[in-house]
């Protein structure tokens, strides 16, 4: 496990010799501070926790960020939990809307904790009640319909208006808009 490791292909390696010295009592006395080996695996690694992981935005904008997501959870959890887990008869459309709610519910949860990683998640949110705010909302309150339950709806998912608040648009553009796509093979 100490022993110091070579490569087969002969790649670059950046540590020293564990063993610094011999003991007659204890034996070999390691290198505390080994460093490992430089491999393709390990750059990659370095690679996407830096570039997905919390050091590329500041703590203060984490945790706004967590209000989204916690916004989000609470009023799924209200509005959503409650009927998924009565589990009465669903129809179909209702049914599916309901789950996928609840799904989104715990993965938002998540955000809670890893609030840069999951913020494909408020991108969604912002997304679908945007589509639906301007295709179905908006023509009906143009045309003075917005009556009954679809004002109900539309004061409902007008709450996005946090989501879009928390969000690091700055961040959103450079990683998912202007940053090179992943390779294909």
């Amino acid at each position: 496990m100490w022993a110091a490791r070579r490569s087969v292909e002969g790649g670059e390696h950046r540590h020293s010799s564990p063993v610094i010295a011999s003991d007659p009592e204890k034996g070999p006395v390691m290198n505390p501070v080994q460093q490992r080996p430089i491999t393709p695996s390990s750059q990659q690694v370095t690679h996407e926790s830096t570039a997905h992981g919390s050091s590329s935005l500041p703590t203060w904008r984490l945790n706004v960020m967590r209000v989204g997501y916690f916004v989000m959870v609470a009023g799924l959890a209200v509005t959503k939990w409650p009927e998924f887990l009565a589990h009465e008869p669903w129809e179909l459309k209702h049914g599916t809307v309901l789950t996928m709610l609840v799904a989104m519910s715990v993965l938002a949860l998540l955000g809670l904790r890893y609030p840069q990683r999951m913020l494909p998640i408020l991108l969604f949110e912002v997304g679908w009640k945007l589509t639906w705010l301007g295709f179905v909302a908006l023509p009906l309150w143009l045309d003075g319909n917005l009556t009954g339950a679809t004002r109900e709806q539309t004061a409902a998912v007008l709450w996005v208006t946090i989501v879009i608040a928390v969000i690091p648009w700055r961040h959103v553009v450079s990683r998912f808009v202007l940053a090179r796509g992943d390779r294909w093979r």
